[in-house]
């Protein structure tokens, strides 16, 4: 297959969280199909060698890479300002970065940093970068969610985690929460303008996932992860989602193993949605 004929051939995607599990298996499946294909990513060599990878793999030269902790706000306002200082579309954002803490951490932004980079991360990248998404439709944005948002109720009176005793998982699965509140609320705004959002579920992949600031999870997430799917099943969907004219226009969708399925009732409460999006545009800044 030629570059010129390839099924992306001409598409800019941003993939976050791209140097392991889904994220990276995501943006090499994009790159195979011939886009353009930006990694987001903390560490310079991981970076370099996903890119370097991804190009020896794929034959596609048009990778790069754009560098931020995405849980730190200033770095996620420069990462959308060197993107747009590079390029000049996007078509395609996966917002796929994301992590569990077992203890309670702050940003530098003062903020619960499962909820900064999980929910506030992907909130404030989208926004930054939904101009040149609707001036590149017909565009998409794809969000990694989770089950595990099942069960989950946004603590709106303590959104940092700062009054209650924090439990890591619980915390994580009203970030997803957050996610799937953010995805219909966004879907709902984007309406007739030619970019679509929607969210998925992975299901159990084996990752380093969760073993970040806990010795006894560390320990333990290798057995786990026996039991789990592989990072190139886990990502099926989100390339899915991202690249297949079956899903061209739908919008507001969760999905898992390419099938739109029901959130948990939670989710679809507009009011909960518009209230999340207000909190986080006063979290991020955008509110002014």
């Amino acid at each position: 297959m030629s570059a010129a004929s390839a099924p992306l051939h001409g598409r800019i995607c941003l993939v976050t969280g791209a140097t392991s599990g889904i994220g990276r298996v995501t943006a090499q499946a994009l790159a195979q199909q011939g886009a353009t294909v930006v990694l987001v990513a903390r560490d310079p060599s991981r970076a370099a060698a996903t890119v370097g990878q991804i190009k020896q793999q794929t034959g596609n030269l048009n990778v790069a890479s754009l560098l931020a902790d995405l849980s730190a706000q200033d770095q996620v306002r420069r990462l959308a300002a060197e993107f747009t200082s590079q390029y000049a579309q996007l078509h395609v954002l996966v917002n796929n970065a994301g992590a569990l803490f077992w203890r309670r951490h702050e940003t530098a932004d003062g903020q619960e940093r499962t909820f900064a980079l999980n929910h506030l991360a992907p909130f404030l990248l989208t926004n930054l970068l939904l101009d040149m998404l609707k001036a590149s439709g017909p565009s998409r944005i794809v969000t990694t969610a989770s089950a595990a948002h099942t069960g989950a109720a946004i603590p709106f009176d303590d959104l940092q985690q700062a009054h209650h005793r924090y439990r890591g998982f619980a915390v994580y699965g009203q970030t997803k929460l957050a996610n799937l509140l953010f995805t219909y609320e966004l879907a709902r705004r984007l309406a007739g303008s030619g970019v679509t959002a929607n969210a998925f579920h992975p299901g159990y992949v084996a990752t380093n996932f969760g073993r970040s600031d806990s010795h006894l999870m560390s320990a333990l997430m290798p057995l786990a992860n026996r039991f789990a799917i592989s990072p190139e099943k886990g990502a099926d969907t989100a390339t899915y989602l991202a690249t297949s004219p079956d899903v061209a226009g739908v919008s507001g969708q969760y999905f898992t193993k390419r099938q739109a399925i029901r959130s948990s009732p939670a989710s679809y409460d507009e009011a909960a949605q518009r209230r999340l999006w207000e909190a986080s545009a006063q979290l991020t800044g955008l509110a002014t």
